[in-house]
């Protein structure tokens, strides 16, 4: 063997020698996530419902992961522009998304500039269901959703006018199925998000809205803002026993939606990032002070998911009950 050779198998062997600690060291940084700030997208400006919520749980998950987490607001195009920012994102649970049947759902399959599918989303865990409300200007002479599709059918040549957080959003969907079904016109108004929607709304831009309930609507409704008619639920958390149900009605009375939210993160993350990601969602679940505050909001709150199979049923269900929706007010998902 030369000198050159003996030279060239020790620095291999060296190489070998170390190649178990190189991977031991590989292992321990993959273990230690997060190393840094997470952050956490929420599609809408800040002030709305999504917002509120993300807040409260972003505190939670950032004492959990030992981590600050950081909410970044990308209002507009419902949604589509804070789906688009987490998925153009690298798939390491640095950033994930604080979503609903809008944004991963709904937008992807009505929007053909959606650019992504469902699917490219992965359901880390899912977290509560949102109570939707109606909620008229005060001006308009009106105290029951039954008066309201009255007067909205009398208002054939000027159609009454509604608020949303944006095009093809569950909200959208709804006015157009109450519309069709009570034989009524009503002119869709949409929004960058819940709060400029809201004000929309209490400014008397709009002649209604319907937004997922928050407790600013008590607060606007005492001032003689705005009223709140009608909530889209069979049954509501005791905080929001207040507001009228949609059993209520004697005209639609099983005009029934919610809204399910959660928290995603770009589909090929590593598991073992997601479990400390849905690890830390639990645990938020779980506090007594956390629900009684999302409760408060009008939340029916999640129960923890314990495995990623767990998750991906519930992903199943949400898939379905979008695309009823979806046949009910005669559209049909882009290709």
């Amino acid at each position: 063997m030369t000198a050159t050779h003996r030279r060239q198998f020790l620095q291999y062997a060296s190489l070998l020698a170390g190649a178990p600690l190189l991977a031991t060291q590989q292992a321990w940084a993959a273990d230690a996530y997060p190393t840094k700030p997470l952050s956490l997208v929420v599609p809408y400006p800040a002030g709305g419902a999504s917002d509120t919520a993300a807040r409260i749980f972003g505190e939670s998950i950032g004492k959990s992961v030992k981590q600050q987490v950081v909410v970044e607001n990308y209002g507009g195009g419902t949604g589509l522009i804070g789906a688009n920012k987490v998925l153009s994102a690298p798939a390491d649970g640095y950033t994930f998304f604080h979503g609903s049947t809008n944004e991963v759902f709904l937008a992807p399959m009505l929007n053909p500039s959606a650019r992504y599918t469902p699917k490219d989303f992965s359901l880390v865990a899912p977290i509560s269901e949102a109570h939707i409300v109606l909620l008229v200007r005060n001006g308009l002479q009106v105290d029951s959703l039954d008066k309201l599709i009255a007067l909205a059918k009398q208002s054939s040549a000027k159609p009454l006018t509604y608020a949303t957080v944006g095009i093809d959003s569950i909200y959208h969907l709804m006015g157009e199925a109450l519309a069709t079904r009570v034989g009524a016109s009503l002119l869709h108004v949409p929004y960058k998000g819940g709060a400029p929607a809201l004000q929309g709304v209490a400014g008397g831009e709009v002649d209604l809205a319907i937004l997922p309930y928050q407790t600013s609507f008590d607060a606007m409704q005492a001032q003689r803002r705005l009223k709140v008619l009608t909530s889209f639920s069979k049954e509501l958390p005791t905080p929001l026993a207040h507001i009228p149900l949609i059993t209520q009605s004697k005209l639609v009375p099983d005009f029934a939606y919610t809204i399910s939210g959660g928290y995603f993160v770009k589909q090929g993350c590593p598991a073992e990032r997601v479990t400390v990601l849905r690890n830390a969602i639990g645990a938020a679940l779980l506090s007594p002070d956390i629900r009684a505050r999302l409760e408060a909001e009008g939340r029916t709150v999640a129960q923890p998911t314990d495995s990623q199979a767990a998750a991906n049923q519930t992903f199943a269900q949400y898939l379905q009950r979008v695309g009823e929706l979806i046949n009910t007010v005669g559209r049909k998902p882009v290709a």
